[in-house]
């Protein structure tokens, strides 16, 4: 049985989410291919090999894989999809783009956002906002999946050393092209990878108070700051900060919930955290449903004294 595990990354190196992606790989069992698409990408190529478990690579490198389009890099998957039984690759906005264009194009259901492996052909995906998980057996002959990075812990991301073969990657599809991009930077961890998350919602009142009662919160843990839908709809905080269904899917250590009532979209992004501990005046919040430690209170004064205890 094989596998091909779509890798995501910055031509440079493999992101986090790729390595979990290999885990779920992994359990479903076979031989393993991991493709890395992109421009330059050689470092990319030689983490992938370097990862235990994996047994060869395959490097398909060309100018216009820089930033691949959904139409170019779903062209790449499909021209070495032939013999594999699983297509994986991450559920963020990465298997997003493309994921869906590989499964029609094979005429296939894809198996969205899965968290647990039963066998090679059963996998357990969320449904309704992750209030319900559905258990879903797929007989196509080939299995294009997504994987819930955080239902997985990674593989090492070393001690293996797969052969790396060139592709030949199709030509530019010419459909769409890839313009410009806006990068934000952050000396605080990535928020998808963060062992620790300090987020706020609108109960913080304002964009300044958001900034100035979670930073230093945030800066005494060497936390990533995240938001609520509603707080990101008011202005509080940029749009990659946005933790929930329609945002990231967050499971660090500790995520300290801040002025947050806990909507069903917002649990969904963040309830596999290890400790939850929610801050927030309402004593019924939702939130506390699945916090591990609760304070109900004045955030405006609970959070600068944890602040100062922390000093």
């Amino acid at each position: 049985m094989s596998i091909l595990v779509i890798a995501e990354h910055d031509n440079a190196g493999l992101r986090p989410a790729t390595l979990n992606t290999l885990a779920a790989a992994a359990k479903i069992g076979g031989d393993i291919t991991v493709l890395v698409a992109g421009s330059g990408c050689a470092g990319a190529a030689a983490a992938a090999a370097a990862v235990p478990g994996v047994a060869r690579v395959l490097s398909a490198d060309a100018a216009h894989l820089a930033h691949p389009t959904a139409e170019d890099l779903a062209a790449v998957v499909l021209a070495v999809a032939a013999g594999h039984r699983h297509v994986l690759a991450p559920a963020g906005s990465f298997g997003k783009n493309f994921m869906p264009r590989v499964a029609a194009t094979l005429d296939v259901a894809q198996i969205s956002d899965i968290v647990e492996v039963v066998s090679a052909d059963t996998f357990v995906r969320p449904i309704y906002a992750g209030n319900a998980l559905a258990t879903v057996q797929s007989g196509d002959t080939v299995r294009v999946i997504t994987v819930r990075a955080t239902a997985f812990d990674p593989l090492p991301a070393s001690g293996g050393a797969a052969p790396v073969e060139a592709v030949t990657p199709p030509a530019a599809s010419g459909l769409s092209a890839h313009v410009s991009q806006e990068l934000s930077q952050s000396a605080r961890p990535e928020l998808g990878a963060a062992r620790v998350v300090v987020s706020g919602g609108r109960g913080l009142g304002s964009a300044e108070s958001y900034h100035a009662v979670l930073e230093p919160l945030a800066d005494r843990l060497g936390a990533a700051l995240g938001a609520s839908r509603a707080a990101v709809d008011s202005g509080y905080a940029p749009n990659d900060y946005q933790v929930g269904q329609t945002g990231k899917i967050v499971a660090p250590d500790l995520y300290i919930a801040v002025g947050l009532s806990g909507a069903i979209q917002h649990l969904a992004g963040m309830k596999d955290s290890k400790v939850i501990v929610a801050i927030n005046k309402d004593a019924d919040a939702p939130i506390f449903q699945v916090a591990d430690y609760g304070l109900v209170g004045d955030l405006f004064e609970l959070v600068p004294q944890l602040v100062q205890a922390l000093d």
